[in-house]
């Protein structure tokens, strides 16, 4: 087996990070002589200035975090929220007891969740931070899979017994992931025509007794447009009618949960559905947390095996844990109780408001260029996809992203999932910092460069697949 990052060792003539002198705090001259490999330690230890410039220099090669519009991750937040980061960042989240403060501001977080989710009863409400929606999605996968067997005790394990989950071929590869680690079957409803996420009636027919339950999205990576929840519940409960079967259905709401209760109210998809078991969320992304944090939430104590939580007796206090991960900092947890905090349901409303905003004038000026034609429209996620017109055939959608890029633009292009490999698009996720005036400076950048695209003899990507990446 081979390590999954590898890197080369350091040969004589490979040239080696070559530093300033004047980066050399006392010996203008020393620092030219002790120039420190790549790929191993260095033999003694470097001056803290020097250290600093010599990655520092480096990482000014990334991408601006503002301009890509390629993830959904929160690059902007208050400066006060970077200093309580900094002050909290040494601190170990798991340990609850040596930190009862921050453990603390951890419960009122899920209890605030659970409140914005409209839980039957917020205070019965289970939930706890991860990581990111990635855990999350793992931990409430793993929750109905252990449902699933403990109702099927009498026939699980067997042949005739391998779980299956069922949802759209849309969803985040972290459900691929949990399929995988946990010897899960993934069913996966395509993508027909113009509907690009999940059929509730196709969802259902998927189902029978060995499901573990159906994976809503409400906010699909591909082109930000919610999955039907409500509607998909209905489906389940007809199947349930005629068969017996009861399958919980678990939201993803990466993005969705942070914006469908601010801006769509009346859209039902939450714990208002009882069919609804849990609920995860990214307070990195419009939660509008710096990375990374994530939430997972079930209606009620029964909805988690109590199998699952460990009481663990660490540094002297014995804590409940569901969690995958074990130590990490409290600083994005203590992050995300202050932007609620900060904001409040006012607050956030706006912020969403102004980000939808953004999305959807951004989206009808880029229609209006007549080489496009729209997908969404940012009018359910701040998030849209759109291609080029038939008529387009000089350039594609993957022209269009590397000459962004070389704009410092990071917007991707890829293809579409099986029955819909045929179309390619383009995608813009708005987040919170993305201005108005910085859609005006990418619709001038974009507009400057398509006379140049339609000028060329033919689209000039030849691996779609390594052309741009797809960030979800």
């Amino acid at each position: 087996m081979s390590p999954l990052h590898q890197s080369p060792s350091d040969k004589p003539d490979e040239r080696r990070l070559s530093v300033n002198p004047f980066y050399a705090e006392a010996d203008p001259t020393a620092g030219m002589t002790d120039a420190p490999p790549k790929h191993h330690l260095p033999d003694k230890p470097l001056a803290p200035t020097t250290a600093y410039q010599l990655v520092h220099d480096e990482l000014m090669l990334d991408g601006n975090s503002r301009l890509n519009l390629a993830t959904f991750v929160t690059t902007w937040m208050e400066p006060q929220a970077g200093v309580l980061m900094a002050e909290c960042r040494d601190k170990n989240m798991i340990d609850k007891d040596e930190y009862p403060r921050t453990a603390e501001l951890e419960k009122r977080c899920v209890a605030m969740l659970a409140d914005l989710w409209n839980a039957p009863d917020p205070t019965a409400t289970v939930g706890c931070s991860t990581t990111g929606s990635s855990e999350a999605c793992m931990l409430a996968g793993m929750a109905l899979k252990r449902r699933w067997t403990q109702k099927n005790a009498d026939r699980y394990p067997s042949r005739e017994a391998r779980p299956n989950l069922v949802m759209g071929v849309n969803v985040q590869v972290c459900w691929e992931k949990f399929c995988n680690f946990w010897e899960v079957e993934a069913r996966l409803v395509p993508m027909e025509g113009e509907r690009f996420h999940l059929d509730p009636a196709a969802a259902a027919e998927l189902c029978d007794e060995n499901t573990i339950g159906v994976v809503g999205v409400l906010g699909s990576t591909f082109d930000g447009s919610y999955e039907p929840i409500a509607e998909l519940c209905q489906a389940l409960d007809a199947l349930q009618e005629r068969s017996g079967l009861d399958i919980p259905v678990h939201v993803d709401g990466a993005s969705g949960a942070m914006v469908a209760p601010f801006l769509d109210p009346d859209l039902v998809w939450d714990f208002r559905l009882p069919r609804v078991a849990s609920i995860n969320t990214s307070g990195h992304k419009y939660g509008l947390v710096y990375p990374g944090v994530g939430w997972a939430l079930w209606r009620t104590a029964d909805a988690l095996p109590e199998e699952l939580v460990f009481r663990v007796n660490y540094l002297g206090g014995d804590m409940p844990t569901f969690a995958l991960n074990f130590s990490r900092p409290g600083a994005q947890v203590v992050a995300q109780y202050y932007t609620f905090l900060r904001l409040g349901r006012e607050g956030y409303r706006a912020v969403q408001q102004a980000t939808r905003d953004v999305a959807r004038g951004l989206a009808e000026r880029i229609e209006a260029l007549g080489d496009f034609r729209l997908l969404t429209r940012g009018d359910q996620l701040p998030v849209f996809a759109f291609t080029t017109v038939p008529e387009v055939t000089a350039y594609d959608v993957f022209d269009v992203s590397r000459r962004l890029r070389e704009k410092g633009w990071l917007v991707p292009a890829y293809t579409f999932p099986a029955h819909r490999e045929d179309l390619a698009v383009l995608r813009v996720v708005c987040r919170n910092g993305f201005s108005a005036d910085l859609a005006q400076l990418l619709i001038e950048d974009l507009s400057r460069l398509l006379p140049e695209l339609r000028h060329q003899p033919h689209p000039f990507t030849r691996n779609k697949e390594a052309a741009t990446g797809f960030h979800h």
